[in-house]
């Protein structure tokens, strides 16, 4: 893949992503504007800025060790610290990311905090059954994820979406308390904003889930341009979607109905899917000779 097309996908996506945000901001102030006027939605999407903004953020660090994260020193892992330092650099991070393990077998790495105070956590499970080059390739997705600032991004998303569900409630009650002025038509109110008080949440949920699935796949390019090649991620993810599809299949799937592979309620893409992307890119690097420097 030439660095052009390169380029024009990188575009693309951080576009796809801001019209996912910016449909999520509109959501709610159409929203607000059906409840109580322009000055309302006005506030209310006022009022998110300024939390996203202003708001306390929570440490990184405390919110992994509430999930019994322990901060993994260099002595432990310096080959794992060397790469988190090489990658870093790579993707020109002003402040290197603390790295923590998490204490159980399932396969898990996410990013937490902001890029100005990043934290990842790999899980046993994950380090454990991937080699080194697996491993380093996750860690270059999540790192992927620090320089985007996709955690800042998924944070405005999130009081987004929780801003549209308490004008929907709120919304609905009043709706409930005019019903008999709407039945007797000394109020009238369309079917479209009807609609728009009862499924607002659901709404803005999709947009919140696409605009997540969006983020991965960035994520998954921005390793690929970090670590020189796509092969070490693709085999990362079928290993992790082959362990995760076998405990489903043991324990929870008997219990939960079955979301379709290609669904909307999912957080992140098919992996199949990511994969497939990612062996697209390899196959252009090697027509290409590679553009990309290597791990």
């Amino acid at each position: 893949m030439n660095k052009l097309q390169w380029t024009k996908n990188k575009i693309a996506a951080k576009i796809q992503s801001y019209v996912l945000v910016a449909s999520l901001t509109a959501l709610l102030g159409l929203l607000g504007l059906l409840v109580g006027g322009g000055q309302s939605a006005l506030m209310v999407i006022g009022a998110v800025v300024i939390l996203y903004c202003f708001g306390p953020m929570v440490s990184p660090t405390f919110i992994l060790k509430i999930n019994s994260a322990r901060r993994l020193l260099p002595e432990e892992a310096p080959q794992l610290h060397a790469d988190l330092r090489r990658l870093s650099a790579r993707a020109q991070l002003t402040r290197l990311p603390v790295l923590f393990c998490l204490p159980t077998d399932a396969m898990l790495a996410f990013t937490v905090g902001s890029r100005d105070h990043p934290a990842i956590a790999l899980s046993e499970g994950l380090m454990r059954r991937l080699s080194w080059q697996e491993t380093a390739a996750v860690l270059a997705h999540e790192i992927s994820h620090v320089r985007d600032n996709d955690m800042r991004m998924m944070a405005f998303a999130k009081l987004a979406d929780q801003f549209t569900r308490l004008l929907s409630i709120f919304g609905q009650i009043m709706l409930l308390f005019s019903l008999p002025l709407i039945l007797t038509g000394q109020v009238l109110m369309g079917w479209t904003a009807i609609f728009l008080l009862i499924f607002s949440p659901t709404l803005s949920s999709l947009l919140q889930l696409a605009l997540s699935r969006t983020r991965e796949y960035n994520a998954d390019m921005g390793a690929v341009e970090l670590m020189g090649n796509p092969e070490a991620l693709a085999s990362a993810l079928a290993k992790i979607d082959r362990v995760q599809e076998n405990l489903l299949s043991r324990f929870i799937r008997p219990m939960l109905p079955r979301i379709p592979h290609e669904s909307w309620l999912r957080t992140h893409p098919p992996t199949k899917e990511r994969i497939r992307r990612l062996l697209e890119v390899r196959d252009h690097l090697h027509l290409t000779h590679g553009h990309f420097r290597t791990a």
